[in-house]
């Protein structure tokens, strides 16, 4: 079974090289971006379809319950 990654801020620089360094190394990743943002996934589009993006606020307790859930 593979092991899952949730990364908050995956569109970001950061959180893009981590989401590579994850899926090279089998986890399934899920990343989290804000639903006010806007929708600009540049430096993950090469690897989007191997991605999940989910939307999320970080001061929302109860989202990030649900979405920890799912």
């Amino acid at each position: 079974m593979p092991r899952k990654a949730f990364i908050t801020g995956i569109t970001g620089q950061d959180g893009s090289y981590l989401a590579e360094i994850l899926l090279e190394k089998g986890y399934e990743v899920y990343g989290m971006i804000r639903r006010s943002s806007s929708f600009n996934t540049a430096r993950v589009d090469h690897i989007f379809g191997d991605i999940e993006l989910v939307f999320g606020d970080l001061t929302d307790g109860s989202s990030l319950n649900q979405l920890m859930r799912t």
